[in-house]
């Protein structure tokens, strides 16, 4: 195994936005041969965290997945002149919050729902795989839309129930940029909650039309290709072919043909366009999402 945060990357996909990137190193662990959280749902994957940084200010969204990491993202900005840290969590998962103890000292911002979660989950997280021990709880909650700001730039924050039903996003309007944590990821998403998938996607609908009001020329996902975040995140065509993805697992308990389909063929129609990108570990991350989604439907035609 190497050493946690080894193989850490540091992009700057756009003007005050730094993405700390690990994983998706063909052959390469990060922290046990057995199955684990860390490698299996992040590493393997490819995890990044990001920071918005301006003058002696910084919004970290995201602690990443091991103190390792966190401290490293914190020496960084340091190392850069900033004073002044706050902390922004996507959502509840373990590989979002693994490093908030490195930033307990600063104020660390949760939608009250994944501050309610962590709180019930603790136990869980903290006797995991590895432990999140000792867990650092949010000190500040929110909810609906909120915004912060960062030296000059303004943030904007909006829950987003999909993937988990308590997601935030990040908006920066003087670059319209989403940072969308784990409501996108390339090539697709990965399935937590598989009985409110019908919830995910109505939500996914909605994304689509935040360009009402938001432009979305950019989006950063926590979950992606490298190469796409390093220089500066995918088009707006992400929201639509997650969409697409869960449209399709939804029919899978009627459809056993689509549903025997590999990752490849039931998305082809978006990675053939460009919407999406092909990485194998998927596979596997897809043969779980169809698993859990027709066992859920067995489960509600059984109840």
């Amino acid at each position: 195994m190497i050493q946690l945060g080894s193989t850490l990357r540091v992009f700057h996909p756009a003007p005050n936005v730094l993405a700390f990137y690990d994983g998706r190193i063909e052959g390469q662990r990060a922290y046990s041969t057995h199955p684990n959280w860390l490698d299996d749902g992040a590493y393997t994957l490819g995890i990044c965290s990001f920071a918005i940084v301006n003058g002696k200010s910084a919004l970290v969204y995201d602690t990443h997945i091991s103190l390792p990491h966190a401290r490293a993202i914190r020496t960084k900005l340091e190392a850069m002149g900033i004073r002044e840290i706050r902390v922004v969590l996507s959502h509840w998962h373990d590989d979002h919050v693994a490093g908030n103890e490195v930033f307990a000292d600063c104020e660390i911002l949760a939608h009250r729902l994944t501050a309610e979660i962590l709180t019930e989950r603790r136990t869980m997280l903290e006797s995991g795989d590895p432990p999140i021990k000792p867990l650092v709880l949010p000190n500040r909650t929110w909810e609906g839309q909120m915004e912060l700001e960062v030296g000059c730039l303004r943030i904007e924050l909006r829950h987003a129930d999909i993937h988990s039903r308590d997601g935030t996003v990040l908006y920066l309007p003087a670059q319209g940029l989403l940072f969308a944590g784990d409501t996108l990821e390339d090539p697709v998403t990965y399935v937590d909650e598989p009985d409110r998938l019908g919830v995910h996607l109505e939500n996914l609908r909605i994304m689509e039309n935040w360009k009402e009001n938001w432009a979305l020329p950019r989006i950063l996902p926590n979950h992606g290709a490298p190469e796409k975040i390093a220089a500066g995140g995918y088009p707006a065509s992400l929201v639509g072919a997650t969409r697409r993805y869960v449209d399709k697992l939804l029919r899978c308990p009627g459809d056993e043909g689509l549903a025997s389909q590999d990752l490849r063929t039931f998305a082809g129609d978006d990675f053939a366009c460009g919407a999406i990108t092909y990485f194998p570990p998927y596979e596997e991350v897809h043969r779980g999402n169809v698993k859990a989604v027709c066992a859920t439907s067995i489960g509600s035609e059984r109840s």
